[in-house]
């Protein structure tokens, strides 16, 4: 039996959470995840990050470890540029849980933690594809959550009023982003109870 890899990685802007398509189209015009590293066989993303989000992204040939850490609730943080100055109230709001759509249908979130970060967090410098801060101020936060729906975070700050423009995970459980810069791969060792 092959010794099981994990590996955490910087998925950098524009970068699909998959390591190839079946669509060759998709392959013409897309980024995947086999562009960073010879992954080896059997190797699967534990959750995703949307093409526009970056930040930490765990792979692993455990799949059983996978499916643990997508369904135990596990809390993932995420660095957050907003498009504007958000209220008090706003965080109030998001920290209570909000209405956001979800596949045609109203989905209220889970209470999480939001914090206002008055410094922005010392991270690579955005992709030039990214617009931030042409036309108005922006302010950053912090916002831990426990579930994953889709595109969750980006509808979450929508829906109080202040879009989201640049969006990081620093963290997954106790593995952390650090120092790692966008497209950048290391091998880890995780161990599921250290989550």
């Amino acid at each position: 039996m092959s010794e099981t890899k994990h590996y955490k990685i910087y998925k950098p802007f524009g970068m699909l959470s998959q390591l190839t398509s079946n669509d060759p189209k998709e392959i013409r015009s897309k980024t995947f995840l086999s562009k960073l590293y010879d992954f080896p066989e059997g190797v699967m993303p534990i959750g995703r990050l949307d093409a526009k989000s970056e930040g930490l992204l765990l792979m692993t040939t455990d799949g059983k470890l996978s499916d643990t850490i997508n369904r135990s609730g596990v809390e993932k943080e995420y660095w957050v540029q907003l498009d504007g100055i958000i209220s008090p109230e706003a965080i109030q709001k998001l920290m209570a849980g909000i209405e956001i759509g979800l596949s045609g249908s109203p989905y209220l979130t889970k209470p999480c933690k939001v914090n206002l970060l008055v410094l922005a967090p010392k991270i690579p410098l955005p992709d030039s594809r990214l617009r931030i801060g042409r036309h108005r101020p922006t302010s950053w936060i912090s916002i831990c959550i426990t579930e994953g729906k889709f595109r969750q975070i980006r509808k979450m700050t929508a829906a109080v009023g202040f879009p989201t423009l640049r969006l990081i995970r620093n963290r997954i459980g106790t593995i952390y982003l650090n120092d790692l810069i966008p497209g950048e791969v290391k091998n880890i060792t995780i161990a599921a109870d250290a989550l």
